[in-house]
């Protein structure tokens, strides 16, 4: 065509079809090849043909040959399979697999297997129980209180294998510890014990100040300025991170802020019972969110007051939650916000709803409760509800329960130690929950795969090695025969030295010998030597005073002295009164029977 235009007429500008020219080129690279393309080409039609029967439209079929066909460039290497048959062979694989990611996913969806108890360590607090427990909000430390008064503190990155505290105080003298909590910085610690004033610790355990304790001769206890009874519990807003609440024996609940150093509460709250009167709350905690404040009383009541509003009345309130004269030793809120659980001293567990504060969602029972602190808390995914189970000694183990917070099943069940669970607490941040037992014993349980830091940091160092001094003993050598500037003066026992400094007066610091004779050394043996055998001399030599037994005496032994040289009262009333008058002496009249009688009896005369 381009010869007979040429011809014809002008010429014109040449035009290329570079898709047969592409074409061609292919065509002379598999000429070139020969049976290493037919070898490439066999692996991927291979491959194709397995993704085509995997699709179930014909399009895709049909876009795959295509692919295979349109494959420009030297040829691949064999065994190598090109990206989009790759990407079939995957979306097959996927595709076979649906099923089994279905049900791998419904079994690692149950809660159980979210539970890190797969590995254990003991901390020892003491002999007595653990009442109080605390972790920071990094999970770096570790608070453990007891009834044996100590409060110890461990450091999960500076402890080692040993696994011993880093500190151990006695911060309320002999009062046992009942709440010890971190604030929500991690920089001050809330320590509660059997008195009536709360204390701040630093991180490190030393004391920042002391809550002032109130008057308890005061009848009007929104008038003083602490609480006069002993504490019961007590806990850190998690909002505001300068104030903390507490609760007490004197029928009140205060908010205190760590800027004032306890000096007086911010607020006072006084729940009341159903007749109006005053009655003791035994547990007290916030919401996630810091907006309520609960408190659970010994009539059995839960009371809910709203902290953006003023705390006199409440805003919500439930008479009949636990059993009337039994302590709740347990509040605490979901992670959600919505649901609030309680652990009553009636051996049961309760779910409320915030929303709709009336009848109980669910109830367990059954659930022996001993200590006025036994713990209940939900896991960080809000989908188990635990607690403590205490039993009697030498009856049992004590357990830590795991209930469904749907229906409160027990849906599995710790066997922690042979005496009663008190405290629990599951941190978020690590995944590891620490457990503190009747026996002085605090369980922390954490997986390898589930937990981070915490525990793992320590368990893996090795206990560091005391330095041992390297001490040389020291060879002497005799040379009887040797010039004395070369020999060496043999060891003496240090007995002969100490029989020498004993006779020594200077050095045995002999005290004075007594003196015989006139006197030696400036001393004299008249009068004595010493004070004390003057002061024996003077007491023997002295004489008996003979008016000691008659002071009248005594007294009158100077009258005539007075008389012909008075010095002080003479001469005051020499002037106005030269001649003294004293009072004469009167006869005594005989009483009569009417003097005698008392006046309203006396006859009228």
């Amino acid at each position: 065509m381009a010869d007979k235009n040429d011809n014809a007429g002008p010429k014109k500008a040449r035009q290329f079809d570079f898709m047969a020219m592409f074409e061609e080129a292919r065509q002379t690279a598999k000429e070139r090849t020969g049976a290493v393309q037919d070898e490439a080409l066999g692996v991927q039609k291979e491959s194709s043909s397995t993704t085509k029967e995997d699709k179930k439209t014909k399009s895709n079929k049909s876009d795959s040959e295509d692919s295979d066909d349109d494959l420009i460039g030297p040829p691949l290497p064999p065994g190598f399979v090109s990206k989009t048959a790759g990407k079939s062979s995957k979306k097959a694989d996927n595709d076979d697999d649906d099923d089994d990611d279905d049900s791998d996913a419904a079994d690692d969806d149950s809660p159980l297997k979210k539970i890190p108890s797969s590995l254990q360590i003991t901390l020892d607090h003491g002999k007595k129980t653990v009442s109080a427990l605390a972790l920071d909000p990094a999970g770096a430390r570790l608070v453990t209180g007891g009834f044996d008064y100590d409060v110890k503190l461990f450091d999960f990155a500076g402890m080692d294998s040993t696994l011993k505290p880093f500190r151990s105080l006695r911060p309320c003298e002999s009062h046992p510890i009942k709440q010890v909590e971190y604030s929500s910085t991690g920089d001050v610690l809330l320590v509660v014990s059997g008195n009536s004033q709360a204390k701040v610790l630093d991180r490190d355990g030393f004391e920042k100040f002391e809550c002032k304790k109130g008057d308890p001769y005061l009848n009007d206890m929104a008038q003083t300025k602490g609480h006069t009874a002993m504490l019961n519990f007590g806990c850190f807003n998690p909002k505001v991170k300068a104030e903390f609440l507490t609760c007490s024996n004197d029928g009140t609940m205060r908010l205190w802020d760590v800027n004032d150093e306890g000096k007086k509460q911010k607020q006072v709250i006084k729940p009341r019972s159903q007749q109006g009167r005053k009655v003791i709350p035994t547990m007290c905690t916030y919401s996630h969110d810091g907006r309520w404040v609960v408190g659970a009383c010994q009539d059995g009541s839960i009371q809910i007051w709203d902290h953006n509003r003023p705390f006199v009345n409440v805003a919500m309130l439930l008479r009949n939650a636990h059993m009337n004269g039994s302590d709740t030793s347990s509040l605490c809120f979901s992670y959600d916000g919505k649901v609030l659980a309680s652990r009553g001293g009636d051996d049961t567990v309760k779910l409320w709803d915030i929303r709709n504060f009336k009848q109980p969602l669910k109830v367990k029972s059954d659930l022996p409760n001993f200590f006025p602190v036994t713990d209940c808390l939900f896991s960080p995914d809000d989908r188990l509800v635990v607690t403590g189970v205490s039993v009697k000694k030498s009856e049992g183990k004590g357990q830590l329960l795991f209930m469904d917070r749907e229906s409160l099943e027990i849906l599995t069940q710790l066997d922690v130690s042979d005496s009663s669970v008190v405290r629990c607490k599951w941190h978020p941040k690590l995944n590891q929950f620490v457990v503190g037992c009747g026996d002085g014993k605090a369980q922390l349980y954490y997986d390898e795969l589930k937990s981070h830091r915490g525990a793992k940091l320590c368990v893996a160092k090795k206990p560091s090695k005391v330095k041992q001094m390297e001490v040389v003993a020291h060879q002497q050598i005799i040379t009887p025969y040797a010039l004395p500037m070369f020999r060496q003066q043999r060891e003496s026992s240090t007995k002969k030295q100490e029989e020498r400094a004993r006779k020594d007066p200077v050095k045995s610091h002999r005290p004075d010998l007594p003196v015989y004779g006139p006197g030696s050394g400036g001393r004299l043996a008249n009068k004595g030597g010493t004070l004390s055998q003057y002061v024996v001399q003077t007491l023997v030599v002295q004489k008996e005073d003979p008016y000691e037994d008659n002071p009248r005496e005594a007294i009158l032994r100077h009258a005539k002295v007075a008389e012909e040289n008075p010095l002080y009262v003479a001469p005051a009333y020499k002037k106005t009164q030269p001649v003294s008058i004293f009072q004469g002496h009167e006869e005594e009249e005989e009483k009569t029977e009417d003097d005698l009688q008392p006046p309203w009896k006396k006859m009228k005369k």
